[in-house]
């Protein structure tokens, strides 16, 4: 998988609000072609952390995935306990992130830093994990629009 068909993709599902910082809009230039996902169908960036990233350089704190590679990515997603433990095999609280090298490519792993909080990411998406990134990313997709709709109080079925 690309990164454009990732971003593609995810900004194509109800609602999300894509945040591609560049140089020249204020953001900080370590994050200038990172992409960063909201849902957010009033276009207005909310109070919270995306439910999905795309990043494509290391972070301070967060160099283990070697993400400075030529041609490297990874692609982040808040998965929520269910769906860490069905695929970690164990609760978030419970993830120990040496348990797979965070470098490894085209494979799921706990977000090496925010694993521990229900995240879960791919390196360098490839054949053997593009079905699962593309039904975490809905499932992280349908959690966010969840959480929006139960803060503005349309938690009902059927009023979104």
């Amino acid at each position: 998988m690309k990164m454009d068909e990732i971003i593609e993709f995810v900004a194509a599902l109800d609602g999300v609000l894509t945040l591609k910082p560049q140089p020249g809009d204020g953001s900080p230039e370590l994050s200038w072609g990172d992409a960063f996902f909201y849902y957010a169908p009033d276009g207005v960036v909310p109070r919270t952390q995306p439910f999905a990233t795309v990043v494509t350089k290391d972070y301070p704190g967060d160099e283990t995935s070697h993400l400075n590679r030529p041609d490297t990515f990874r692609v982040n997603f808040f998965a929520g306990k269910d769906a860490f433990l069905n695929w970690m095999g164990r609760t978030p609280r419970d993830a120990d992130p040496h348990d797979v090298d965070p470098s490894a490519t085209d494979t799921v792993i706990a977000h090496p830093v925010y694993g521990t909080q229900g995240w879960l990411a791919v390196v360098n998406p490839g054949p053997r994990t593009e079905t699962a990134v593309l039904e975490l990313l809905r499932a992280a997709h349908n959690l966010a629009r969840s959480r929006w709709h139960r803060r503005a109080g349309n938690d009902q079925p059927g009023t979104w």
